[in-house]
């Protein structure tokens, strides 16, 4: 405090009080957010109890991430302490998970020894904003989908919905995932062969099929091949047959084997995998296996 006990303090007795630089409490001062409430006879700026309150609340705003303007329109009673903070922990909330992504990236070059190209790659996919994300997979269903009125409405739905965005903390084996899941579906070739199997399903139903018939038949199928692989049943075998034909009642197996080999294309399960794994599943949630014995028990069936 000064010598003419005025009860103000200089800039030096301030910062002595409060424990901050000279410096800094001159900077607040500069930019407005800490008034002088006097000059010295010397020109010097003076600050009175109040300052040293109105100095500590400042810190705290600092402290907590605050820029200047928010700290100003807090201080100017223009917004309320509690709705900057709930802006910020929004923007911290980005960041956070902005940072995670990058650590996963980082993880996923590390113990792949990728390629400085690769890394770059790898950054720019992972990284891309939510709403990225969502327009890439929306621009895939309505190629895949497009005049296809007869498609299974489910199906579609499904795949519209499907989320495709990284977790909060995703490890390197989804951000791996993504990444390549990523560049699949903005590839011309894979986009033409995924709207061939939505082709074959919207012409495989007819009028009065239900929505979700095309969801039942392959949860039926991929019950059928785990439980005939668990039994040790081979595909070729007359037991297989018999339980062909339990699922399949009067409908023609060579139809509904040109029907699994249209989703049981290498890329079509690749990306069935992708999506379980990004979604925190195992690439053994696609059911490669599965249908790959049900495939199999179907050409049997129809060669001989």
């Amino acid at each position: 405090m000064i010598d003419d006990s005025t009860g103000l303090f200089t800039i030096g007795e301030l910062a002595r009080t409060t424990g901050l630089t000279v410096r800094t409490i001159r900077y607040w001062s500069d930019e407005g957010v800490l008034h002088p409430v006097a000059r010295s006879t010397g020109g010097y700026r003076l600050y009175d109890a109040a300052s040293v309150a109105r100095l500590e609340l400042i810190r705290t705003l600092r402290e907590l991430g605050l820029g200047l303007d928010d700290v100003r329109r807090v201080l100017a009673g223009e917004t309320t302490v509690a709705e900057v903070a709930a802006t910020h922990v929004v923007a911290l909330d980005a960041r956070i998970r902005a940072l995670k992504v990058t650590r996963a990236v980082l993880s996923t070059v590390a113990r792949r020894g990728s390629t400085a190209e690769e890394m770059t790659l790898m950054n720019r996919l992972a990284r891309l904003s939510a709403a990225e994300r969502s327009r890439i997979l929306q621009e895939f269903v309505d190629e895949m989908f497009h005049g296809l009125d007869t498609a299974d409405p489910a199906i579609r739905e499904r795949m519209r919905t499907m989320a495709v965005d990284l977790p909060e903390q995703p490890t390197p084996e989804q951000v791996d995932a993504w990444v390549e899941l990523a560049e699949m579906l903005q590839d011309p070739v894979f986009r033409a062969r995924m709207r061939e199997v939505a082709e074959f399903n919207a012409a495989d139903r007819g009028p009065d099929v239900p929505a979700g018939a095309s969801l039942w038949f392959a949860r039926r199928l991929v019950r059928l091949g785990a439980e005939a692989r668990e039994r040790g049943i081979a595909p070729e075998s007359p037991e297989a047959a018999e339980a062909l034909r339990g699922l399949l009642g009067d409908a023609d197996p060579a139809e509904v084997l040109e029907r699994l080999r249209s989703g049981a294309d290498d890329r079509v399960t690749r990306y069935r995998e992708l999506l379980a794994v990004v979604k925190g599943g195992e690439p053994a949630a696609a059911h490669r296996e599965e249908f790959a014995w049900v495939v199999a028990a179907l050409e049997a069936r129809v060669d001989s």
